[in-house]
């Protein structure tokens, strides 16, 4: 990978903010956003997006009951996979360190169309995953407090989730880091002390466990047992894309955003393998989790581990990390509504592009990122289905805008594209582009795979018929509307000619 000598020097480097105004300038914007957020600043919000405390803590008892412990090769695969994206995102955003992410890229790479519709399935599945994130923190709390929780206090919970992180967001760009630096620590700090206390004190097997099955997938195939079980790696390595969607916020972006985005893998990673191994070897009986009798492993773990006070001292850091996650996608789902806004690609855009003089936000657009959500949230109290089904799609809808633009750097390539950023792959970019492509649309069939037979066919293929839909609505206002046909921002530049 060839990096100019500034990035090697590490955060101290960086270009004026005269330079970053003239390079964003160059490429056909101005900003009001404030240049406030650090190299650290911005790897924290990739770091608390991704939150591997989140994905592990809520989706290990899934992973561990489907695919027994060798469960835990799949964060190492996803981690490897996404990897590869990140560096393909790398070498993008330091060509087009434009605020919005997935949407401006898909752009620069290849049209308005594609962009367009990449940044709607993208946008979806944030404002679902805001939903679904917010209402994971209601158990949690229903813990710390002990009682049980009901739809009721999970609705709450959720919503106090959402208006906390909506008053930080709108606190600006320095607020806003500073809550996700401190939601890093206090994850990163959490997973270590939590995982460290378990390995030394409470460990019940050796690590040669992680190479049997213990019964798990019965008496069929194991392999589809495992990519069952994969889910937890796939759901928990996203996140780092979020470092380029605030690329107006960050000083010298085309240095230090694709080093965040690789710090976040690295670190995010690691953090949650390391927790989910501490987990792993804790557990007492895999054969109950496996056959459905210890329903809940980590807390069984965290109980045997920690007693009642310690464990509720655990779920606080797990629910700072929640409020953390949140508060990075609001963050996320706000400038990429803004920058399609200022295009003139979308509802409403004379709202969604208006800033906030004080704080440089875009307050408008952070409403959507909280109203909406917060009415997907309200509506389970009507139908607990119908949240299911419209937070069934967040993932796979992220993966499908990620491939989106992964799809557009490949075709943009043969087109005769390079990279021309601080950061380029050089002779690699060719073969990581096709890995990432490959690794990210065989994920996205692994999570949109039926999996249910007894279920009445519309819950059997949930995933796939709501992704059906999102594109298909997206299409209609597409081709109805023309919202490409109101936009003279630059687009399909990255090919010469």
């Amino acid at each position: 990978m060839a990096e100019t000598n500034a990035l090697s020097t590490g955060d101290a480097e960086s270009s004026p903010p005269g330079d970053d105004a003239a390079a964003l300038a160059a490429l056909g914007y101005t900003s009001e956003y404030k240049r406030e957020m650090s190299l650290w600043g911005n790897f924290a919000l990739g770091f608390t997006y991704l939150s591997p405390v989140v994905g592990v803590y809520t989706l290990f008892g899934f992973a561990l009951a489907t695919g027994g412990p060798p469960m835990i090769w799949s964060l190492v695969i996803a981690g490897v996979g996404q990897l590869l994206v990140s560096l393909v995102y790398g070498e993008i955003v330091s060509q087009f360190p434009v605020s919005g992410g997935i949407y401006p890229w898909a752009r620069r790479l290849w049209g308005r169309r594609w962009a367009w519709m990449a940044g709607w399935v993208y946008a979806l599945a944030l404002l679902a995953t805001i939903a679904s994130v917010s209402y994971g923190a209601g158990p949690f709390v229903a813990l710390i407090l002990g009682f049980t929780p009901g739809t009721t206090s999970t609705v709450l919970c959720a919503l106090a989730v959402i208006l906390i992180a909506t008053l930080l967001n709108l606190g600006g760009t320095r607020v806003m880091t500073s809550a996700a630096i401190f939601g890093f620590a206090a994850e990163l700090a959490g997973a270590v002390v939590v995982g460290i206390w378990l390995l030394t004190a409470h460990r019940e097997h050796g690590l040669g466990v992680i190479f049997h099955t213990f019964g798990a997938g019965g008496a069929g195939s194991y392999t589809s047992a495992f990519l069952a079980s994969g889910l937890v790696g796939l759901y928990l390595y996203y996140g780092f894309e979020a470092c380029g969607d605030v690329a107006e916020e960050v000083s010298d972006p085309s240095r230090r955003i694709p080093k965040s985005m690789r710090m976040t893998i690295y670190v995010g990673g690691a953090a949650a393998t390391f927790v989910a191994v501490a987990l792993l070897l804790a557990v007492p009986d895999f054969g109950a989790v496996i056959s459905g009798k210890d329903a809940d492993p980590v807390y069984t773990v965290l109980q045997n581990a920690f007693g009642d006070v310690g464990t509720r001292i655990v779920l606080c850091v797990v629910l700072i990390s929640f409020l953390s996650c949140a508060l990075s996608l609001q963050a996320a789902g706000s400038r990429l509504l803004q920058s399609y806004a200022r295009d003139r690609m979308i509802f409403g855009s004379s709202y969604l592009a208006k800033f906030s003089s004080a704080r440089h936000v875009p307050p408008y657009a952070l409403a959507v990122t909280a109203i909406l959500p917060a009415l997907v949230i309200v509506g389970s109290t009507v139908s607990a289905d119908a949240l299911t089904r419209i937070v069934s799609f967040a993932a796979l809808g992220i993966y499908i805008g990620f491939q989106m633009v992964v799809f557009a750097a490949l075709r943009a390539r043969l087109k005769g594209w390079r990279p021309s950023g601080a950061f380029s792959l050089g002779r690699w970019g060719l073969p990581v582009n096709i890995a990432a492509l490959v690794y990210g649309v065989a994920a996205a069939v692994n999570m949109a795979w039926p999996r249910t037979p007894d279920a009445a066919w519309y819950d059997n293929y949930l995933v796939i018929i709501s992704a059906v839909l999102v594109v298909g609505l997206g299409l209609v206002y597409l081709f109805v509307a023309k919202p490409d046909q109101r936009s003279d921002a630059p687009a399909g530049d990255a090919i010469p000619g």
